[in-house]
């Protein structure tokens, strides 16, 4: 969710351990890597599928300072993953006639949005509407003032909409949550369905994803087995696993599995989830000068490998959990999450590539 990626060194915590959910896996460079989360977060979680084959391993404790199993393929929450599911619903409606990627959002959200009738919804899913980013202005830097409070989507785009245009629409990208809640009222505006019910049974079921869903209203938990996320409150460290994702909505609500959001990317690369022209459309990419070679399509990122190729995915930041991963053309997938974001305990940059890495490897090796 959060446009930063950060990182945690935990004093004190117990020293890697790794499960597996089948029989035996043999340690190799993905469970090392993994391992050496441990130390930057209390926890780390992998699924991995390559061959036909899925392999999921964990390491670390699901709680800080008590040697507690992480469960394998725990639920996490899956912030900015929610975008690629907006993405496919809004490419659905592309697709049935309900909706014109290069028209402008004025035409659906009439008086909303700011300028809107200079800014197209290709260029909302691609972040280069220019809209300004309401997470910079919610407060979010103290997540403790923040956690149990609920927000609705047209507060978000108020507290957005206070703030100037940060460039003419099309000339340029940079991120912004602001982007895909308005994606999320377009949905519900052409369908007079709620978004959490389109997300739902537009890609979820569709996807056969047993481990995702949306949270209701109100509701703070993560159902299932799941890891405690952690986050930092000024000196000290907090427990955020139960917490209020309203604030995400369409851009980062979601609460997922890594083999989960691994299988979906497998699902949308493999077709079954948006037609072949919808689908060329999402991966048509402009340059995401996050980290070199970084592309991003309709919310979708390219990103370079190191052994050759890219792969297609998205990935999330949101207090108490980061979440990266995609698919490859040629099938491979991968999972990976973190519970707290980088930069939590330590140096932000260094933890951000640690995980980063693990998926290259998981995806390389």
């Amino acid at each position: 969710m959060r446009r930063s990626v950060v990182v945690l060194t935990v004093a004190g915590l117990l020293g890697a351990t790794a499960t597996a959910a089948v029989a035996a896996p043999p340690r190799n460079a993905v469970q090392e890597q993994l391992d050496a989360l441990v130390g930057r977060f209390p926890a780390a979680l992998a699924s991995v599928t390559r061959d036909g084959r899925t392999v999921s391993l964990v390491a670390g404790s699901s709680r800080l300072g008590s040697r507690v199993p992480v469960p394998a393929d725990g639920r996490v929450r899956a912030g900015s993953n929610t975008k690629t599911f907006t993405a496919v619903v809004v490419l659905q409606l592309v697709a049935e006639g309900k909706v014109e990627l290069d028209a402008p959002i004025e035409r659906y959200l009439p008086g909303l949005v700011p300028g809107g009738s200079a800014i197209t919804v290709r260029q909302l899913l691609q972040h280069t509407s220019g809209l300004p980013n309401y997470t910079e202005y919610l407060g979010l830097e103290d997540i403790t003032k923040l956690q149990h409070r609920y927000f609705q989507p047209l507060e978000l785009l108020a507290t957005a909409f206070a703030h100037p245009a940060r460039f003419a629409p099309g000339t340029k990208w940079e991120y912004s949550n602001t982007n895909y809640v308005l994606a999320g009222l377009l949905i519900e505006r052409v369908t007079g369905r709620p978004v959490a019910e389109q997300i739902t049974e537009r890609v979820i079921r569709k996807a056969g994803l047993r481990n995702t869903y949306w949270p209701q209203v109100g509701d703070q938990s993560i159902r299932g087995p799941h890891p405690h996320g952690y986050a930092r409150s000024g000196t000290e460290v907090v427990d955020v696993t139960e917490l209020d994702p309203s604030w995400g909505w369409a851009a980062g609500q979601l609460i997922s599995t890594p083999g989960d959001l691994a299988q979906f990317s497998r699902a949308l690369l493999g077709g079954r989830l948006l037609p072949a022209p919808q689908l060329a459309e999402m991966r048509k990419t402009v340059d995401a000068p996050l980290l070199p070679g970084w592309r991003y399509g309709l919310g979708l990122f390219r990103v370079p490998l190191s052994c050759g190729g890219v792969y297609w995915g998205h990935g999330g930041d949101i207090h108490g959990y980061e979440t990266r991963g995609g698919a490859t053309d040629d099938g491979r997938a991968v999972g990976l999450a973190v519970t707290a974001l980088p930069g939590t305990f330590g140096d932000a940059d260094q933890g951000a590539q640690a995980v980063l890495s693990t998926v290259d490897a998981a995806f390389c090796r």
